[in-house]
C-alpha cells in the first residue's frame, strides 16, 4: 500500500490505489449515467462510436486497442450496436479475415447527441478537483492509460526475450557438451611401404 495525502477513509483501503480507482471509477460513472440519461449511450459505447468517427474502418482488432475494452466484451458490444443500426460492418479492405467497422447514420446522430453530456460529465468530474489538480490528475491518468495500452506490447516483448534466452541457453549448453568431450583421435593407416 502507497502513503498518500489526506483521506478521510480509515484503514487499508485508504491507502490502496486499486481501491481508491475503483470508486473514483463509480463516481465517473454514476456521473456520465446521470449527464447522459436512461436512453442513452452507454460508456462503452460512446468509447467505440468516438473511436470510429476518428477514423473510419478501424477493425475489432484496432478498436480494443483504441477503446482499451476487452476483446471478447468488444465483439459483444460492436454485435449489438450493429443490430441497433449504430454501425455498419464490412469485409476489411486490408485483411479479408477481418471485419471493417464504420458509423451509420444513426450511429453519428447518436454520437453528436451524446458529445454535449459526456463533455458535461467530465467538467462535473474535473470540478470535483481543485483547479491546481485538474492537470496533474488527466496526466496521471493519461500516464496510467498508456501503460494498459502498452501493457499487451510488453508482455508479447517478455516472451520473445525469454523463447530467445531459452534458445540461447540450449546452444551454449550443447557448446558446453561438445567442449568436454574428448578429442577423437584420428587413426592412422599405417602402410608398410616395404
Amino acid at each position: 500500500m502507497v502513503k498518500s495525502g489526506k483521506s478521510k477513509r480509515a484503514g487499508g483501503l485508504a491507502s490502496s490505489p486499486s481501491h481508491l480507482m475503483h470508486r473514483a471509477l463509480q463516481l465517473a460513472l454514476d456521473i456520465y449515467a446521470e449527464e447522459t440519461g436512461a436512453d442513452g449511450l452507454t460508456q462503452r459505447q460512446f468509447a467505440v462510436l468516438e473511436a470510429v468517427s476518428h477514423k473510419s474502418g478501424l477493425t475489432q482488432t484496432d478498436l480494443v486497442r483504441a477503446t482499451g475494452i476487452d476483446r471478447s466484451t468488444l465483439a459483444d458490444l460492436v454485435a449489438r450496436m450493429t443490430t441497433k443500426g449504430l454501425l455498419d460492418r464490412e469485409r476489411s479492405t486490408l485483411d479479408a479475415r477481418a471485419k471493417a467497422v464504420r458509423l451509420s447514420e444513426a450511429g453519428q446522430a447518436a454520437l453528436d447527441a451524446a458529445r454535449p453530456k459526456v463533455e458535461a460529465a467530465d467538467k462535473r468530474i474535473m470540478a470535483l478537483l481543485s483547479k491546481g489538480k485538474r492537470d496533474a490528475f488527466l496526466a496521471t491518468l493519461a500516464d496510467l492509460a498508456d501503460e494498459a495500452d502498452a501493457g499487451p506490447d510488453k508482455a508479447k516483448a517478455e516472451v520473445k526475450a525469454a523463447k530467445k534466452a531459452a534458445r540461447d541457453a540450449k546452444k551454449a549448453e550443447k557448446a558446453a557438451r561438445k567442449a568436454e568431450k574428448p578429442a577423437k583421435v584420428k587413426k592412422i593407416k599405417v602402410v608398410d611401404i616395404a
